[in-house]
């Protein structure tokens, strides 16, 4: 049996501290399962964040729960100790130490339902002077990492620095729960919502992902730190997409997401190469729709470029006559509260920044926060 490396001893610990319930709902019996879903919002393979720093202080509402005495973490020990060879009791241990996150519980939780869409609000939340002076520092330090970066994946560095300082503001917030403590939560006790057996099935596979890369790298699963959704590093990679994506690229023959900029660097533009960019082609363009058009029904239809620019004209959309007729496109809204709805015609490359994202805001507001800390480079 190959061994994690595991640096508490359980034994040091009270057993009355893992005499608490399950939460309400929660862990009770044999979980439904199902194929884990890919990380597309995440590449993090990660889920949409809300207020990182406010997750932040909210972890220390960890309780010690008694996860051995759930059927569904039972089968998990039995699945993955027989199909990657872990031994059986060091993933006992590590049951024994994750601690169940209400916060994360909390967190997780999609919005309520109703709460109107707002591209202004969100976009000021990302494309704001203290990420523009941090993206241009950043920039500068790491220019030719980024240079090197789109010359082998063919991602700019504008889109590079947008997607990092989006996630992280350049390795600022990158999320103090223990990873984990985060994926154990989720994995067996996600909130109750109409998607609950698809996501539990999610976060156990990056459970899984996450035991993996600890043991290949030697580590302490619990030494990693990340968000509240357990995301990790500078670009908040999931554990599948770290082992799955990331790269080594400052030349110290490990991958460390955590602790080396070029790391995240490389991995971002990896991740995107692989989600379908190509090199030079453009983002979106600004479009108007005609009232009582078929347009409507090109809205939703999935991540990705699928129309030709005929379709979408037959279908009442307006647009310049730069846009090439040689691409596919899919329409994208983005709704602004009482301001008018804006329409655009998204390429592929908009739609790989999704694939680390699911949300066409989250894609927008990389794309402008590159633009801007590129438009401050290139007027100083």
């Amino acid at each position: 049996m190959k061994t994690l490396p595991f640096l508490v001893a359980l034994a040091t610990l009270p057993a009355s501290l893992f005499l608490h319930s399950s939460p309400a709902g929660a862990g009770q019996s044999t979980q439904a399962s199902g194929t884990a879903a890919k990380k597309g919002a995440m590449a993090k393979g990660h889920a949409a964040k809300r207020n990182p720093q406010t997750a932040a202080a909210d972890a220390d509402t960890a309780e010690f729960i008694n996860f051995l005495q759930w059927r569904a973490v039972v089968d998990f020990i039995d699945e993955v100790s027989t199909a990657h060879g872990f031994d059986r009791e060091e993933l006992e241990s590590l049951f024994r130490r994750a601690q169940y996150l209400d916060s994360v519980v909390r967190l997780i939780n999609p919005p309520p339902v109703g709460k109107a869409k707002n591209w202004t609000a969100y976009r000021d939340r990302f494309v704001e002077p203290r990420r523009v002076k941090a993206g241009l520092a950043f920039w500068d330090r790491y220019e030719d990492t980024l240079r090197r970066a789109e010359e082998e994946f063919g991602v700019p560095a504008e889109i590079i620095v947008g997607i990092i300082g989006v996630e992280t503001i350049y390795g600022q917030t990158t999320g103090k729960f223990r990873v984990p403590d985060v994926l154990v939560t989720l994995a067996f006790a996600y909130p109750d919502t109409p998607n609950r057996a698809s996501r539990m099935a999610y976060f156990r596979e990056e459970l899984t992902q996450a035991l993996l890369y600890a043991r290949e790298n030697g580590i302490d699963p619990f030494s990693l730190s990340g968000s509240y959704a357990g995301a990790i590093g500078w670009p908040q990679f999931m554990p599948g997409s770290v082992r799955k994506f990331a790269v080594d690229y400052d030349g110290d023959q490990k991958i460390d997401l955590r602790n080396s900029p070029q790391d995240a660097i490389g991995s971002v533009a990896s991740f995107l190469s692989k989600h379908g960019w190509t090199a030079d082609r453009p983002l979106a363009f600004p479009v108007h729709v005609t009232p009582g058009q078929r347009w409507s029904e090109l809205i939703g239809q999935g991540l990705e470029a699928k129309f030709s620019r005929t379709q979408m004209e037959e279908a009442g959309v307006l647009m310049p006559d730069t846009v090439p007729a040689t691409l596919r496109y899919g329409l994208i809204d983005l709704e602004d509260d009482l301001r008018p709805v804006q329409y655009w015609l998204a390429t592929d490359n908009f739609f790989a920044i999704t694939r680390y994202n699911r949300s066409y805001y989250y894609a927008m507001a990389v794309i402008e926060l590159g633009q801007a800390i590129s438009r401050h480079k290139s007027a100083r």
